[in-house]
């Protein structure tokens, strides 16, 4: 039976000049119990769209039936939980949930209204919490507040608009979780934006993108016929799921290509921009003279040396070690990854290694010299790139360059800043304040100032843990490309395991903290350049991101596992490879 009927919904923003037609000609059928989840670029439309079912705000054309009625503002029937919590600070856990329930269920008595709660704040797991404040909470049991509140409302239909993209990889993973037994045993009817294919295949009976904007709409849609409960490790073996998995993900990588190439051509007849001139910029130019000659460095084995690294910070109930004897040594051109759950010092490694945080004891040697503090041989991408708003790109990165090459005439710094900038896709906009740029296009801003510093050593600091899943596989694409050109010695820190693999040639596996130390090395023997689509279609992918998967899960909880589980972790991925390489040489003889 189907509960609700999205037909030919279009909505715009503005008038005139500043008109901007966000969804055009959005059409879905939703039976009943079904789950479906939205797959969405970022700035696409996905808010609007989760605003609209909820008769938040009104369409121009087109409507929305529900449960065989025209909607026509908000309702207890349709649940709402966005990505904020929006939660009463001043409420426990408990009122505020019974605050929702109180209101939308007054005709039922005050001992059944408790129950109410009491039975969604044990189904959320917080009955341990609910008498706290939401500032005595973590982000995700914050968020489960909000997911307890819409359910306790008992709706028949629950909005979700990417309840879980701030969280980190580790929360996301146990809200998803709950999430799925939720909806099995609610059989609720469930509509989830998302920028996660991973979360989409996990909880999904339908996975419908919508396409990039402006007016966007849902383009082709996938089925999900993996058997329920849907174990995150288990489809790594699944060959139904990588199938699924890539199909989608092609998918979403060619409507991205294509309205990036529709936009390219637009560029061209915008007045008031400086693009680069191909033929000085051109693919294969090499890099700028003044970029090589600081960079330079005789040395190739043990460029850096971390020895015996540890970080102990005072707290009031005595010292407390946060990392304790991190041994590395990283040659010189290497991409290394660090990953590991929330807590367990991967952000403090990067920070001593940056010379930002000082180091309590051992130390670490880049290109022979101890690291003491902080400078432009060492360049730091975070999360949030740190621009100055009032200056444009071009000025922004031409801070640090004019520091860097004071030898370097004029031309030569301009040139070092042009080249970056337009590596990473950003030629057409070289003179555009920063206040002006998205947040994809200030992180690339970002990426192009740390390359264009010729550091020694490049250090990433979750650069995209901020974006959406989409624009962060685009910016993996040109940070890639650049890395290739420049083979700059790299740090990576993230929760993505999919990202861990991609970028490195090696990932390095923190234990938990406190005292967090190298719990694993995992070398990726897979051939450069990569690309995201042959990774995707390289048999032995799915060996290396079931070892991360493993050794993530033998660390879920704070949990210290025995060196021979870690060992057997291993050996089940050279078991995996060797029984794959097995097959493609037999197949080969055939």
């Amino acid at each position: 039976m189907t509960i609700l009927e999205i037909s030919n919904l279009s909505k715009h923003y503005g008038e005139g000049s500043h008109r901007n037609d966000v969804l055009t000609d959005v059409n879905l059928k939703v039976e009943e119990g079904e789950f479906i989840a939205i797959v969405g670029f970022s700035g696409s439309g996905k808010t609007t769209l989760i605003s609209l079912l909820a008769s938040l705000i009104e369409p121009e054309i087109g409507g929305v039936i529900f449960k065989g009625k025209e909607i026509d503002g908000p309702s207890p029937e349709r649940g709402l939980v966005f990505q904020s919590y929006s939660l009463m600070p001043w409420l426990s856990v408990q009122g505020n949930i019974a605050l929702a329930v109180d209101s939308v269920h007054k005709s039922k008595s005050r001992e059944e209204r408790a129950a109410l709660v009491a039975h969604y704040i044990e189904m959320v797991g917080l009955s341990h919490a609910k008498d706290r404040n939401p500032s005595e909470l973590s982000g995700g049991m914050r968020q489960r507040v909000a997911v307890a509140r819409a359910l306790a409302m008992q709706p028949e239909l629950l909005l979700m608009d990417e309840p879980l993209s701030a969280l980190d990889a580790l929360t996301r993973a146990k809200l998803q979780d709950e999430f799925a037994a939720i909806s099995q045993e609610e059989k609720k009817t469930i509509i989830l934006i998302t920028n996660d294919v991973d979360e989409a295949i996990l909880l999904a009976d339908r996975i419908i993108p919508l396409t990039p904007g402006p007016n966007a709409t849902l383009g082709q849609e996938f089925k999900v016929d993996l058997p329920r409960p849907r174990d995150r490790g288990a489809m790594n073996h699944d060959d139904d799921f990588i199938a699924l998995r890539a199909a989608v993900t092609e998918y979403l990588m060619s409507i991205s290509a294509q309205k990036a190439a529709e936009q390219q051509e637009a560029d061209i007849t915008l007045p008031n921009l400086i693009p680069i001139e191909k033929a000085r910029r051109g693919k294969n130019r090499p890099l700028p003279a003044a970029y090589s000659d600081t960079a330079r460095s005789d040395r190739e084995q043990g460029y850096l040396d971390f020895s015996q690294l540890t970080k102990i910070y005072p707290t009031p109930k005595g010292p407390l070690t946060v990392v304790d004897g991190f041994d590395l040594k990283v040659n010189k051109g290497e991409f290394i990854t660090l990953i590991g759950h929330s807590g367990c010092g991967k952000s403090t490694v990067l920070s001593m290694a940056a010379g930002l945080n000082p180091i309590s004891a051992g130390g670490i040697i880049l290109d022979g010299k101890h690291i003491q503090s902080a400078g432009p041989d060492k360049a730091v991408v975070f999360q949030a790139p740190s621009l100055m708003p009032w200056m444009t790109a071009r000025e922004n990165v031409m801070l640090g360059v004019d520091e860097v090459y004071p030898k370097a005439s004029k031309a030569e710094r301009a040139d070092i800043v042009d080249y970056y900038l337009s590596r990473v896709g950003l030629g057409d906009s070289l003179d555009r304040l920063a206040s002006d740029l998205s947040n994809g296009m200030k992180q690339r801003v970002g990426i192009a100032r740390a390359f264009a510093l010729s550091p020694k050593l490049l250090l990433l600091d979750e650069p995209f843990g901020m974006l959406d899943s989409l624009t962060r596989w685009e910016l993996q694409d040109v940070l890639m490309e650049v890395w290739d050109r420049t083979n700059v010695t790299t740090i990576c820190v993230t929760h993505d395991v999919d990202e861990a693999i991609l970028l490195a040639d090696r990932v390095v596996m923190m234990s938990n903290g406190p005292r967090a130390r190298i719990g694993n090395i995992m070398k990726v023997d897979l051939p450069r350049p990569r690309s995201r689509k042959e990774l995707l279609a390289h048999p032995d992918y799915y060996a290396y991101r079931e070892e991360l998967l493993d050794f993530l899960e033998a660390y879920e909880g704070g949990a210290d596992p025995s060196d021979e589980q870690l060992k057997s972790i291993q050996e089940k991925r050279a078991m995996r490879l060797a029984r794959q390489r097995g097959g493609q040489n037999n197949c080969a003889a055939e």
